[in-house]
């Protein structure tokens, strides 16, 4: 994992010791939004039209953060709007990489060989880490987005008029809720996995796992309530828990030490999680290959060998008893 100083890339690791042991991510830089029809948002975020054909998506198989940006691109039936490329699962002392011979699909739209090169694309003398999901505008030549959270919620609400897809996962009654568990999830649970398991101290690594673990005992609780995160209906919240659920077992549990327990421990959590991936259009955008060969490979400073594990065998197709509990799918826009 690099990063760019005034243009130049730099294969350099994250600093923990600068923070007594502690990963501390950066924020996402690249803010415009995409708007349906170009005006800038309320809160001073410069807008770009909508437009059918004008927008790429760059994003990683293995990435939490890509993954649920490419979910809401399959449900909200954005495939022929927004193309899509993926990086190899590798990464190492270049980044990020266009390999088609480690598994990308290549970049049809740039050509470039990095994923940083398109950073530089934007900005010759970019400074910052270079990281994916990543909005590229074909006609403007920029990135114009990496931050997932808001490219999620672009995704929901800027593309309708063009698809005339309605479904709505951040309906304007549960966005109280849905932000409230959002700042749950992503701190303890989303981020908090990597906050174990990138910790170089012991006590940091220990209060991290447990406020993980906290986190998703409280999670299993909600859901002994509630079909959803936010009550009968499915959210970008469910979507947010759901790509690190799904990493779980398979990385964070063993490469991240987050082990107290699996999410298949947990009742709720485990049939939770196989309902989402059976969700139509959900488990098409997984890759376990691509999850466990970039953990496993690209962290040197975690596992020097590579190894990656054969295990665990996982049956997500499996039934689950979610049923139990009233829900109402997705809700549609009025």
């Amino acid at each position: 994992m690099g990063l760019l100083i005034n243009g130049e890339w730099h294969d350099q690791w994250y600093n923990t010791q600068k923070h007594g042991g502690e990963f501390v991510r950066e924020s996402a830089q690249l803010r415009d939004w995409v708007t349906p029809d170009g005006t800038p948002t309320q809160d001073g975020h410069p807008g770009v039209a909508a437009e059918a054909g004008r927008f790429h998506l760059y994003v990683s198989l293995a990435c939490p953060w890509a993954h649920r940006v490419l979910i809401m691109r399959k449900l909200k039936g954005l495939e022929e709007q927004i193309g899509v490329s993926h990086v190899s699962p590798v990464m190492r002392e270049n980044g990020w990489t266009y390999n088609v011979a480690e598994g990308s699909s290549g970049d049809p739209i740039n050509g470039v060989t990095y994923h940083h090169q398109l950073y530089t694309l934007t900005n010759p003398e970019y400074t910052g880490r270079v990281t994916v999901p990543a909005l590229w505008d074909k006609r403007d030549g920029r990135i114009v987005n990496n931050e997932s959270a808001e490219l999620v919620r672009m995704f929901n609400a800027s593309f309708d008029e063009l698809t005339g897809n309605r479904l709505d996962f951040y309906p304007q009654d549960l966005r109280e809720t849905i932000d409230a568990v959002n700042a749950d999830v992503y701190d303890h649970i989303n981020n908090g996995v990597y906050k174990a398991g990138f910790a170089t101290d012991q006590g940091v690594y220990e209060d991290h796992v447990v406020a993980l673990f906290e986190a998703l005992d409280r999670m299993e609780a909600r859901l002994g309530q509630h079909r959803y995160l936010a009550g009968e209906w499915l959210t970008e919240a469910d979507i947010r828990l759901f790509t690190t659920l799904v990493r779980f077992d398979a990385v964070y549990h063993g490469h991240f030490k987050c082990n107290l327990r699996r999410i298949e421990d947990y009742p709720n959590l485990s049939n939770y999680l196989r309902e989402l991936y059976q969700w139509p259009g959900v488990k098409e955008t997984v890759s376990l290959d691509h999850i466990q060969r970039h953990y496993y490979m690209s962290h040197d400073t975690i596992n020097p060998n590579g190894i990656v594990p054969k295990g665990p065998l996982l049956d997500l197709e499996r039934p689950h008893d979610r049923e139990r509990l009233t829900g109402h799918g997705v809700r549609e826009k009025a």
